[in-house]
């Protein structure tokens, strides 16, 4: 009885031969994906992560979301956070904040800072295993404010008198049509003083540093790289690369790594046509028209 595979060698030759090129190659290719590092997690050298927290924070979902998934990731054996913000809105800083002392309870994690990782943006690195800053990359800025437009004196001009009805004198505080009462500035400076204060202290404890050493600084100053590392806000001065060959050093990793980079942004089609424009759509605003931010 014939061979039916010698029966389909003899009968198509040319395709018999294409086809055990085709195994050759991919064999080949996969031999050498898998030799030059591809599949190293294989052999336990692992991965890392990288998260990008840039532009102002107003969304700190997709970088928690992303960083509780490296977290839990066995492959990954720490993460980079590379920070460009000048800071947002307090809640997602505080949220960052958390996340990233998470995944230093469990993994190292290291800070690279680029040209800003200022206020909100140094909060949420302020936990990291190891913070890397440029010399000249701002940051600090540890403080609070909270802002409102007055149209006062415009509805005057045009002859509007706005009609305000609470529930109490402070409900409206920070109304742009109106003036703050002392009274309504005495609650706003309350609530500042108390987020300022949540600020610091969380500083201080990340940071392992006295209380009182930072709040002498947490008067809102810009600090560079270099002034930060003297204060002790910052570990190491050096460049994304340096904090890359920290980070492979705090994780036991020699050569190349494969990199699970995120998160992955999301733009509405409002927000695409903006950035076409050359601008931003950010911030925060509270039901009585108050931003408050890092």
């Amino acid at each position: 009885m014939t061979n039916p595979r010698h029966s389909f060698s003899a009968r198509h030759p040319f395709l018999f031969g294409f086809s055990l090129l085709i195994m050759a190659v991919v064999l080949l290719w996969g031999a050498t994906a898998f030799f030059n590092g591809k599949a190293r997690v294989l052999f336990g050298a692992g991965s890392i992560g990288i998260v990008n927290v840039q532009g102002t924070i107003t969304d700190s979902l997709p970088a928690v979301k992303f960083l509780r998934e490296l977290r839990k990731d066995s492959s990954v054996k720490g993460v980079l956070l590379r920070v460009n913000s000048p800071g947002g809105t307090i809640a997602p800083s505080q949220e960052l904040y958390l996340a990233v002392k998470r995944f230093a309870q469990v993994k190292p994690i290291v800070a690279s800072f680029g040209t800003v990782a200022a206020s909100g943006g140094y909060y949420a690195a302020a936990p990291a295993t190891q913070i890397v800053a440029n010399s000249g990359s701002i940051t600090g800025s540890i403080g609070v404010k909270a802002e409102y437009a007055s149209f006062k004196q415009l509805m005057e001009k045009v002859g509007v008198k706005p009609v305000q009805i609470t529930s109490g004198p402070l409900k409206g505080a920070g109304s742009p049509y109106a003036e703050l009462t002392p009274e309504q500035h005495e609650y706003l400076m309350g609530l500042i003083m108390d987020l300022h204060n949540q600020f610091v202290s969380d500083v201080a404890s990340a940071r392992k540093l006295d209380r009182k050493v930072v709040e002498k600084i947490a008067d809102g100053r810009a600090l560079t790289g270099r002034e930060a590392k003297e204060l002790g806000l910052v570990d190491r001065l050096g460049g994304f690369e340096d904090a890359v060959t920290l980070l492979k050093a705090l994780c036991g990793i020699e050569g190349d790594v494969v990199v699970k980079e995120g998160p992955e942004k999301e733009k509405s089609l409002i927000s695409e046509i903006f950035g076409m424009l050359g601008l931003k759509t950010s911030g925060s605003f509270s039901a009585d028209g108050l931003i408050f931010s890092y």
